[in-house]
């Protein structure tokens, strides 16, 4: 990192890869403070994989699956694991051929001895996975779409669009933390100024943050520190727009979206902020 976090506290609200993050931003010379704002929860879905194997086996078509993150190919691959029928769910992938947002799903594919047949381009989000989708024939053909966190209405609006036969799997939730009070707490100390940047890995940790506050009575006066006293950080397009749209427009969208990318940028704006 070419400029310095110089002691300056960051707060993150990434869960999953936290650790990578805070260990990122304190190479940079900066304070982390960790109020992870989602929970990823697997849902109850062997039924819903046991159903779309059986038919698989039944059936003439070779479906299309698309993968909108590593985090559900891999549940898909844990489901059909847990039923003893993982191979069954390598072959139809095979035959079918597959369709991945970014690099995490194309890796848990890789992982499963799996080739992504076509890629989004970046920055991975839902307007490129609908473009690459777009070149295909896909009337009357069978989609396999595994989501995200939530069911993706951009994206399902785009298939059907295209006359496809949709198929849709949610294998895990974004959830708000169960205990909400560090939320809470953080959102008083942003008020405070008691950050110098909030950083956004997810669109979701923009909206659960906002809810919590609204939750509080704080929103107004969250929206005001992060309009002003505190920089702010998306990681990529998606966040951006979302925190956009939650009257929070970002001082920092990284090209390329990667968080490396972010504290660097990050970085470089609240050295000019100091040296103003």
């Amino acid at each position: 990192m070419r400029a310095s976090l110089d002691g300056q506290r960051i707060v993150l609200f990434e869960a999953r890869l936290q650790d990578e993050l805070a260990e990122l931003v304190r190479r940079g010379g900066g304070v982390p403070v960790c109020v992870p704002a989602v929970v990823e929860l697997r849902r109850e879905s062997g039924h819903e994989v046991a159903a779309l194997l059986d038919m698989l086996r039944s059936g003439d078509g070779a479906p299309v699956f698309i993968f909108s993150t590593g985090v559900g190919a891999r549940a898909l691959f844990d489901e059909a694991r847990a039923l003893g029928r993982a191979p069954e769910l390598v072959e139809a992938i095979r035959r079918g051929g597959s369709i991945c947002r970014g690099p995490k799903a194309v890796a848990a594919l890789h992982r499963e001895g799996l080739a992504a047949t076509v890629k989004a381009r970046s920055p991975y989000t839902t307007v490129e996975l609908i473009e690459a989708v777009a070149g295909l024939e896909l009337t009357g053909h069978p989609v396999v779409l595994v989501h995200y966190g939530e069911r993706n209405e951009a994206l399902v609006e785009a298939l059907a669009a295209q006359g496809a036969v949709l198929l849709e799997l949610l294998v895990y939730e974004w959830g708000m933390p169960e205990d909400t009070a560090p939320l809470a707490r953080a959102v008083e100390s942003l008020i405070r100024g008691d950050f110098d940047a909030a950083a956004f890995t997810t669109q979701v940790q923009a909206r659960h943050l906002m809810s919590i506050a609204s939750r509080i009575g704080r929103r107004n006066q969250l929206v005001a520190a992060l309009r002003s006293r505190v920089l702010v950080a998306a990681v990529g397009p998606t966040c951006a727009r979302v925190l956009d749209e939650l009257g929070v427009p970002p001082h920092v969208v990284p090209d390329p979206p990667k968080m490396g990318s972010m504290l660097e940028a990050l970085a470089g704006r609240l050295a000019e902020r100091s040296a103003a």
